[in-house]
């Protein structure tokens, strides 16, 4: 297996050292035997090829080089499946424990419910749950509604997997854990597009797998997974359309007749990249991600910002002269109505169940309170009650300031300053404890590990971004900054550090960046051309050595961390020594 660390893909966009073309009579000199030195042509620039594992790999396998290349056309799709299988069957062990309605379940399990059976939430009585755990089927549904503050396509999915498994804590988990299993498997292609190595790809899922934060969410019938995975399937959308666009690009450039590629400022600026459905996808993810909680729309803005920031970057490693301009004319309007009208009428979809009920919280609101608006006359009365729902939930959202004892700031996010535990129960009389008391916990909390290596990996990024011009490090930010710095502008409000799962798998591609650095580059020709370094070097076998082995045991180390607090994740019972010697912070009791 080899990676391709970042330095081995420079000279994205035009600027770049690396993607400078070489004069006229450096190509003159050609004819004559001269050699210049190696640069990534124009062709690479806009359409990166996929690194290949070096012979090296496979000869001390002893695998055929035959059978060595039908390995590598599989591994594209082959080593990310395993990565997903391996997160499936943690995710999906003991998915029903702890047989009881933790934290925030208490409202969405039961919503959920009530939507898929009759299309609108209930107003549930008190103290129920404990009867739902027992016998569900004795529980009747409500039939009043019930006021509820977070879009409904959330619960839609949540209730599917009632609907297959019953009112149940399996069938409540169900979906999510799909979910959060599919969005492994997701983030390794993502990785594997990002960095053109399936190595690197499949590393990137392997840490979102052993991510506690990430697991533990996957396990719980709560929001915020269901909206990370929209985003993040958003956000491979928008990879594969930047993919897309740059190689219509380059088909449609002139070629030399050396057979090289070269930028045309008349082509760069005029051509229309046609249709583009990866574009249109994205925006139908960014508007499911919006209508399970508000927070994917701030989302919706930056990645909308990053795809046309995008198109600036391909037309001007075509050639334009102008980047800015043709993007105006050209992209940002087909950009903008992908994205922002797709994402809207997806929302307003979403709540096809409380329009077509007419029973639903505030639905008749247009026909009583509201009956005299003087807008009337050009809105249906669904559409105005819609909108009165959703000022009164604004209205809730930003006035939540009640205290809660496991609420935390988002400036402590990234050290884990104050994870939320979402269940807890205490067992006397355990002889293994010095205590006499064994502690069972589901904490919400990202593996440490990891999280505190991905502070230094965003660092790095951040570096790359600025002084190396690296679109991947932008895109990742990018990731980063939409899932957490919205709530920097409620910190006045009740936020929890389970939010921050919205941003896990971009913090996982960090780490997966920064350790391709660490690595060094990839062991092929091209990639150890660019670095100066040749097959023979000795100096470059030796730092791709020690590089490999520093990745290996960080690696190793967060496996280990997450197995660790494993009994933390899942509520499996252990002696309360135990559970204190995992308190690393004073914060997290």
């Amino acid at each position: 297996m080899t990676s391709t660390a970042p330095e081995t893909q420079r000279g994205h966009d035009a600027g770049d050292p690396l993607g400078e073309q070489p004069t006229s009579w450096q190509r003159r000199l050609r004819r004559f035997g001269h050699v210049p030195r190696p640069e990534t042509s124009l062709r690479d620039r806009l359409d990166p090829p996929y690194t290949r594992p070096g012979r090296q790999v496979w000869s001390v396998l002893a695998i055929p080089p035959h059978v060595a290349d039908r390995l590598v056309r599989w591994s594209g799709w082959g080593g990310p499946l395993l990565v997903t299988l391996v997160a499936g069957l943690l995710r999906f062990w003991k998915l029903d424990q702890p047989h009881a309605v933790i934290f925030d379940e208490t409202y969405y399990a039961k919503d959920a419910w009530a939507l898929v059976n009759q299309g609108y939430e209930g107003s549930w009585p008190k103290d129920v749950d404990k009867q739902i755990l027992n016998d569900p089927s004795s529980v009747p549904i409500p039939t009043d509604p019930g006021y509820v503050v977070h879009p409904p396509v959330g619960k839609w999915i949540i209730g599917f997997g009632e609907q297959l498994f019953g009112f149940t804590p399996f069938g409540w988990r169900f979906m999510v854990a799909v979910l959060g299993t599919i969005s492994v498997l997701l983030l390794c292609r993502i990785g594997r597009r990002l960095f053109r190595s399936t190595f690197l790809g499949c590393l990137a899922g392997l840490l979102l797998a052993v991510d506690g934060l990430h697991f533990v969410m996957s396990r719980t019938a709560l929001l915020d997974l269901i909206v990370m995975f929209f985003v993040l399937a958003a956000f491979g959308c928008l990879v594969v359309d930047r993919d897309h666009a740059r190689r219509r690009l380059a088909a449609a450039l002139p070629v030399d007749e050396e057979g090289v590629l070269r930028p045309d400022a008349r082509v760069a600026e005029t051509l229309r990249l046609g249709w583009r459905p990866w574009r249109l996808a994205a925006g139908v993810m960014l508007g499911l991600a919006f209508a399970t909680k508000w927070n994917g729309l701030y989302v919706l803005a930056a990645f909308g910002l990053m795809t046309v920031l995008w198109d600036v970057g391909a037309r001007r490693t075509a050639g334009a002269v102008h980047p800015y301009q043709a993007v105006l004319r050209r992209d940002l309007l087909p950009a903008f109505v992908s994205t922002v009208p797709v994402a809207i009428v997806t929302y307003i979809v979403s709540w096809t169940g409380w329009i077509v009920t007419d029973k639903g919280y505030y639905r008749n609101w247009a026909a009583t309170e509201g009956k005299d608006s003087s807008w009337s006359w050009l809105f249906p009365d669904w559409l105005r009650s819609l909108w009165h729902y959703e000022n009164q939930v604004y209205d809730f959202h930003v006035g939540l300031t009640s205290g809660h004892t496991y609420e935390s700031n988002p400036w402590s996010w990234l050290v884990l300053g104050r994870p939320v535990s979402y269940f807890y129960e205490e067992q006397t009389g355990c002889t293994q404890s010095s205590t006499g008391k064994c502690a069972a916990e589901v904490l919400a909390i990202g593996t440490p590990l990891l999280w505190w290596l991905a502070c230094f990996a965003l660092a790095y990024v951040v570096w790359r971004w600025f002084f190396r011009r690296d679109w991947r490090a932008g895109a990742i930010a990018c990731g980063v900054v939409a899932g957490w710095l919205p709530w920097f502008f409620y910190q006045e409000r009740t936020i929890f550090l389970f939010y921050a799962v919205v941003f896990v798998p971009f913090l996982c591609l960090a780490v997966t960046m920064m350790l391709g650095a660490i690595a060094g580059p990839a062991a092929g020709t091209g990639a150890r051309a660019e670095l100066g370094l040749t097959t023979d070097d000795p100096t470059g076998e030796r730092r791709r050595t020690l590089g490999a082995i520093a990745v290996g045991v960080l690696v190793l180390l967060i496996i280990w961390n997450f197995i660790y607090f494993w009994p933390l994740f899942t509520g499996t019972q252990i002696p309360e020594d135990l559970w204190r010697d995992r308190m690393w912070l004073d914060t997290w009791v």
